[in-house]
């Protein structure tokens, strides 16, 4: 199904697999952080660099890894996610449910959308470091949330250098934190 993106509440779009971006969208980018070409929907870009801006002065360095992606180059990754497990004997349609667990198919992810980022840590896992701590306590005041919460995911293989996932808003952000939901239940769709 393609996702209708409300214009008002835009960052509350859910996308996944069943509610997938249209194959010519295409956001108005911006790059947050000087010098890394790791670009946002230009909505996006304030609020990530005022939350940037925020934890480096705490101390934090909210490194970003992946941000915006076109749809083209998520079927790129995803095809070649897919030919991996091909190459390991898979049919197409167990390789395509095993690369999906990785990598999104084309349309299927926030990246698409430049509503995400990716922040990592080269040195540890990424939810043992100072910014996932930073993140978990802040990230909803700039209207981030941590996308996949490790124990909503749990048969997902979501990388857990995820830091912050889809922008929804301070408001909305703010009521997921305190009520401990992810975004699909928080939008009343669990099984998405």
């Amino acid at each position: 199904m393609t996702v209708k993106i409300d214009s008002q509440k835009w960052y509350l779009t859910l996308v996944s697999i069943k509610y997938r971006l249209p194959d010519n969208y295409q956001p108005e980018l911006t790059y947050p952080v000087k010098g890394i070409d790791r670009p946002l929907d230009a909505r996006v870009t304030p609020h990530y660099v005022e939350m940037y801006n925020a934890a480096k002065a705490d101390g934090c360095t909210l490194t970003p890894y992946s941000g915006w992606r076109s749809i083209s180059r998520q079927k790129s990754n995803y095809e070649n996610k897919v030919s991996t497990y091909m190459k390991e004997g898979h049919s197409r349609s167990r390789a395509e449910l095993l690369a999906a667990e990785w990598i999104l198919p084309p349309g299927a992810s926030e990246h698409n959308m430049g509503v995400a980022m990716d922040i990592v840590n080269t040195k540890e896992s990424f939810e043992n470091t100072k910014e996932f701590k930073w993140l978990q306590a802040h990230a909803a005041d700039y209207g981030f949330i941590l996308r996949y919460p490790r124990i909503r995911y749990l048969s997902q293989k979501w990388p857990m250098s995820l830091g912050t996932g889809g922008m929804s808003g301070v408001e909305d952000a703010k009521k997921m934190k305190a009520s401990g939901k992810c975004l699909e239940e928080y939008l009343g769709i669990y099984n998405s």
